[in-house]
């Protein structure tokens, strides 16, 4: 039975869930309705997912390397895999996916953070505040039955990136914090920095 999480609210995912080795991370949004004129140029709001892995020894980004995105579909390991990039938001459920299997970690990786950031959100004059109903939600791959999500439902007027959640190893066991930070970061690159050395 999934569970509807708030912001700031931690979820335990294995415990419990004996077995859990692959988790189905599905990130949504849709953008909202706009105003035009006969004189404004309409553009989709392409939001990027990516999913940062962070060093269980020294706790930060170690490098780009460990940054799976667009650009890098799958972490060196094979343990995360970015399932391919969705330009518009449109259409419903999932609008990107991003593959954990938890097992081909090791113990090199104890967090994993899903950001999203709006591409070319400056050039563009994009933020969050034009899109609504943006969600992440995990998912046991393996039995296809969804274990928790999170509805992002404040006010993100001018924010061009987010940090929806993420995965961390706590105890022996893989909990999911659910974070709902917006942020002004312009870029992957941007959101990345902030947890590197």
């Amino acid at each position: 039975m999934s569970v509807n999480l708030q912001k700031g609210q931690k979820v335990d995912l294995t415990k419990g869930n004996t077995g859990l080795k692959t988790i189905l991370v599905g990130l949504g949004w849709d953008e909202a309705p706009r105003k035009f004129s006969l004189f404004s140029k309409h553009e989709d709001i392409d939001c990027d997912a990516s999913a940062l892995l962070i060093s269980a020894q020294t706790g930060k980004l170690n490098g780009p390397v460990d940054v799976v995105y667009f650009g890098n579909l799958t972490h060196q390991t094979g343990a995360v895999h970015h399932m391919g990039d969705n330009l518009t938001g449109a259409g419903d459920g999932d609008d990107e996916q991003i593959l954990v299997e938890l097992p081909k970690l090791g113990n090199a990786y104890s967090k994993i953070v899903f950001v999203v950031n709006i591409y070319q959100a400056m050039q563009r004059k994009q933020h969050f505040g034009m899109i609504k109903n943006a969600f992440i939600r995990l998912v046991d791959a393996e039995k296809g039955v969804e274990l928790c999500r999170y509805n992002l439902s404040e006010n993100y007027d001018g924010k061009t990136a987010m940090i929806f959640g993420e995965i961390y190893l706590y105890n022996g066991e893989w909990k999911f914090n659910a974070i709902g930070e917006p942020t002004n970061d312009n870029s992957i690159s941007e959101l990345a920095a902030r947890y590197q050395r």
